[in-house]
């Protein structure tokens, strides 16, 4: 069974747009020191995304359309649908004119396991785990990360300055969110965004994944708050370390601690907070 998107209705409009790049050009009005001007604005998109597994739906979540090879394997990997790269045998991405449909093949096995956990709504921009039908599909088999490697608190901030300064679609349209990852140093060299923040981590998950990278000798990056759901992509990553630039949830420091995730917040300018397994982060170079 195959979503087909064109027979949805389209009551905004969006057919004539086409989804052909994650922004878009909008004229506004902006005022600027007490004037009004026109301005042509660069706006981010943001499309639905349906994943569809051997023929049959699994879910449409809301995303910026790009890197969206990256999202369908980061997402798989996360949520646990597959083990490893290579139980997703293919992928097809298939662009309508209301929104874009991820046609992936995966192995029997991976099949059985996802055929009972078909979510049942929609995820909205800012969810991660909106459709999940059961406690227990949200709060899955905790993950333990290795040790890895101490950093100093100045390679936190490296790499939040790194992550910022690589953000082309936010510098051009604000409203995108992003993942990086970076090295002990703080050098960040990869860099996912997305109008959702746990789509950016899952692309940036899938785009890690097959490079071979030990997630034990860096840490994740990202623009948004520390939810649950963010600390547990990071620990099925197994990364040791997120630094956030916002603030944690109770529940995503629960889940770090017993993870044994450091989980820092609050990395801006000459601050972080630490909530979780401090010995990691040192105070000095």
């Amino acid at each position: 069974m195959k979503v087909d998107l064109e027979k949805l209705k389209d009551p905004l409009g969006l057919h004539r747009l086409g989804y052909a790049a994650p922004l878009l050009e909008h004229t506004a009005l902006r005022w600027e020191g007490g004037a009004r001007a026109e301005s042509l604005e660069q706006v981010a998109e943001e499309v639905p995304v349906a994943i569809v597994y051997n023929g049959v739906p699994h879910v449409v979540m809301m995303a910026t359309p790009s890197d969206l090879e990256d999202f369908a394997l980061g997402f798989s990997l996360t949520e646990e649908l597959i083990r490893s790269p290579a139980d997703l045998k293919g992928l097809e991405v298939i662009r309508y004119g209301q929104g874009i449909e991820l046609q992936a093949t995966v192995s029997a096995e991976c099949e059985e396991t996802i055929a009972g956990r078909t979510r049942r709504l929609t995820g909205r921009t800012g969810c991660g785990i909106c459709g999940s039908d059961s406690v227990a599909a949200v709060l899955r088999e905790m993950h333990m990360v290795p040790a890895g490697r101490p950093i100093s608190a100045s390679a936190l901030h490296r790499a939040v300055e790194a992550l910022a300064e690589g953000q082309r679609l936010n510098r051009a349209a604000g409203a995108v969110h992003a993942a990086g990852w970076a090295d002990a140093d703080g050098a960040v060299s990869l860099i996912r965004e997305d109008v959702g923040r746990h789509n950016a981590l899952d692309k940036l998950i899938g785009a890690l994944a097959p490079q071979g990278v030990d997630p034990a000798t860096g840490f994740v990056v990202v623009t948004s708050r520390a939810s649950f759901e963010m600390v547990q992509k990071t620990t099925v990553l197994g990364s040791p370390i997120m630094a956030a630039i916002s603030g944690a949830t109770g529940l995503a420091i629960r889940v770090a601690e017993q993870s044994g995730l450091t989980l820092v917040g609050f990395v801006r300018r000459d601050r972080h907070t630490v909530y979780t397994h401090p010995e990691r982060i040192r105070d000095r170079a």
